[in-house]
């Protein structure tokens, strides 16, 4: 193993991350300064917490940047036992806090919490990528990918009993799109996910605000009051920002008309306050990372790595993509944030962990002695064995 960097981190990859965590900041002070103040008496409550936790961060992403990746291996299964005893002990009463109905969290000291599905998601991402590094040559067989399989499906699982099937449903794409990048056949994937067709529909429609909220989906102003009432505002909000934007800081619907304004919805609020200009500039930064993640994934010296940098990307980006699209109407509501931009410690910290991963990984791209002896690929071999430039 080679600890010596072949190249600088991507900094278009860290300069991406620190314009979306500022503008998250500052846009978690605008939407939540209203509420901050009628619940707490301080404007700034959540302002604070999130800054704290941008700042935890990126000590985070610093520390894994400097961490070689390879590394990480060894202590993959250590992670995954913690993600699923962590998911557990937040279902015991007295453990887990309940909020909004749902029993998500765990509580650190005095204000701060902490949300193990955050951290399950990253760890998932990293077992996967182990596990399918070493079954490379045999993802053919089904079987082979069996304890992966029962793996995600105890996390989702997991995760949905809190309740909370956004993030139970997020994991599980998650944990397709690496199959299908780790090689597995899409005709396995597709039959897998003809299987889980009846487990979705019963998971949907197995409480009643579950199929409320699809009801509202599919029309939201048949109950304008009730279900659809979030949607019919975010889209209100979004709207009335128009190309410019009604101006920083000078939203309406942040005054007790959006739900969730700071966490999921803050889309919304940034589209009111900022317009299609600034709506636009978050897709764009959503896709520069998009695409500097998959390059790194492309370019990455071994098999683990690539798979590594492509399961923290799509994790972060497919996120992205259901926050935007339930903010927009497009998806049903999911209690998904909005990766760096929504208020949320947990959340953050783990993203920006995982960034932190994918710029060391960066650092080694083209470097073919770069991960451990036996772990997958040569840098300048492609999977089926064509040679040449990537």
């Amino acid at each position: 193993m080679d600890l010596v960097p072949k190249r600088a981190p991507d900094s278009w990859l860290f300069f991406t991350v620190v314009a979306l965590v500022a503008t998250g900041v500052v846009m978690v002070y605008s939407a939540s300064a209203i509420v901050a103040h009628d619940r707490y008496g301080d404007s700034t409550f959540f302002f604070k917490r999130q800054v704290a936790w941008a700042g935890l961060g990126m000590m985070a992403l610093l520390i894994m940047q400097r961490t070689h990746y390879a590394r990480l291996r060894r202590f993959t299964p250590l992670l995954l036992i913690g993600a699923v005893l962590s998911l557990a002990l937040v279902l015991v009463p007295g453990i887990g806090r309940v909020a909004g109905g749902a029993r998500r969290w765990i509580v650190l000291a005095g204000p701060f919490a902490f949300q193990p599905a955050e951290g399950a998601k990253l760890a998932l991402a990293l077992y996967l990528a182990h596990v399918l590094t070493n079954r490379g040559p045999g993802l053919g067989n089904p079987r082979m990918v069996s304890s992966p399989l029962i793996v995600t499906a105890l996390i989702s699982g997991l995760i949905l009993v809190q309740p909370d099937m956004g993030t139970s449903l997020l994991v599980a794409l998650l944990a397709a799109a690496v199959f299908f990048i780790g090689g597995v056949r899409l005709t396995h994937l597709l039959g897998l996910s003809l299987a889980s067709i009846p487990l979705l529909t019963a998971a949907a429609l197995g409480e009643e605000y579950r199929r409320q909220r699809l009801l509202a989906f599919l029309d939201p102003w048949r109950d304008p009051q009730g279900a659809g009432f979030h949607i019919i505002q975010s889209l209100l909000a979004l709207g009335s920002g128009g190309v410019l934007g009604l101006g920083l800081g000078e939203s309406r619907q942040k005054f007790f008309y959006l739900p969730e304004r700071h966490t999921d919805f803050i889309f919304a609020i940034l589209g009111e306050e900022l317009g299609l200009v600034g709506t636009v500039a978050v897709l764009v930064l959503f896709a520069i990372l998009a695409i500097r993640g998959l390059r790194i994934a492309r370019e990455a010296p071994d098999r683990y790595g690539s798979l590594v940098a492509g399961s923290i990307t799509v994790m972060i980006v497919l996120q992205a993509i259901i926050n935007i699209g339930v903010t927009t109407g497009v998806l049903p509501i999911t209690g998904v944030p909005l990766p760096f931009v929504s208020f949320g410690g947990s959340s953050l910290l783990f993203a920006m962990m995982g960034i932190g991963i994918l710029m060391n990984i960066s650092q080694y791209c083209g470097n073919p002695h770069a991960g451990f002896a036996g772990s997958g690929r040569s840098a300048g071999t492609r999977e089926r064995g064509n040679t040449g430039p990537r």
